[in-house]
């Protein structure tokens, strides 16, 4: 298993926990978490990012993940995450690894898939909750 491929599965049972230790457990202490490219300050620290992942979520999310490529410090995944009743979206993270292999920077690229596009396909994906 890969560095990213490891952390992507921390990633998911955090999301599914919202556990302060497994969140911890792949954000550094200092790490930068941005919700979008264009944010003007990341948050930073991870105290605020365990804050800011205790936000309920609109429904159990369904999901689907691969990692698309990677180095020693950086991992791109891609993805798609449905909100049952709610909203799909089509994901892309920049996850910039630190030495123990915890994100010390984390990017999240994402866009809405319209309610009617049936190009987006099939979700076929597992439970993060």
């Amino acid at each position: 298993m890969t560095a990213t491929s490891e952390w992507l599965d921390g990633y998911l049972m955090a999301w599914r926990t919202k556990d302060a230790d497994d969140i911890r457990a792949i954000f550094t202490d200092d790490a930068e978490y941005l919700f979008h490219p264009y944010d003007a300050e990341p948050l930073r620290g991870i105290d605020a990012i365990i804050a800011s992942w205790q936000e309920p979520e609109p429904a159990e999310p369904v999901v689907d993940f691969e990692v698309l490529i990677e180095d020693d410090r950086l991992g791109i995944v891609r993805g798609r995450t449905e909100y049952p009743g709610h909203a799909t979206y089509l994901n892309m993270w920049e996850v910039h690894l630190a030495d123990d292999g915890r994100a010390r920077r984390f990017v999240e690229w994402y866009m809405t898939v319209p309610e009617d596009d049936d190009a987006a396909g099939a979700t076929g994906g597992v439970v993060a909750s």
